[in-house]
């Protein structure tokens, strides 16, 4: 599903935990590639359902496991590199428009699973700060995460201060 503008409408999801801590996770392909689990909305899906459709996918985790804080107002939109643009599919898709979501586990992180039956998307996992992710994305999405973690940075800021109190 690619919109008019050539953007596949897709989810990106921050998971914290009772620390402040958010999920990293890495590409599966040997290429010591980071990120934020995220994923595409099916057509006639929601972006809350292919919230946690993705979120089962990529980490194993099910709606019971997380407490959705917050979503960014409207799309957060990031361009592919050229040499990432399959030239030849159409429609053609020149980048991604995400809504990001903000999630605090309230389960046990053991429940954190990357092989879930499909191909894993990750090999890897980890706790991380809020804002680690900004220098170590690649650079192409680099802006959709600073903007995903500005804009959701007031709700987490509350979670981190339950901590500290």
């Amino acid at each position: 599903m690619i919109d008019a503008d050539g953007f596949r409408p897709n989810v990106g999801i921050i998971l914290s935990n009772d620390q402040g801590q958010v999920l990293w996770a890495r590409r599966v392909g040997g290429q010591d590639a980071w990120q934020f689990p995220q994923g595409g909305i099916h057509e006639g899906e929601s972006a809350e359902q292919a919230l946690f459709r993705e979120l089962g996918e990529e980490v194993g985790l099910t709606e019971a496991d997380v407490e959705v804080l917050a979503c960014t107002r409207g799309w957060l939109r990031y361009r592919l590199p050229h040499r990432l643009i399959r030239q030849n599919a159409q429609p053609l898709c020149i980048g991604q428009k995400q809504k990001w979501f903000l999630l605090k586990i309230k389960s046990d992180d053991t429940r954190v699973c990357l092989e879930n039956g499909g191909r894993a998307e990750f090999d890897d996992w980890r706790w991380v700060s809020y804002w680690y992710p900004l220098g170590q994305v690649v650079a192409f999405k680099r802006d959709v995460y600073r903007r995903a973690l500005k804009e959701l940075s007031p709700v987490h800021s509350q979670l981190e201060r339950l901590v500290v109190g």
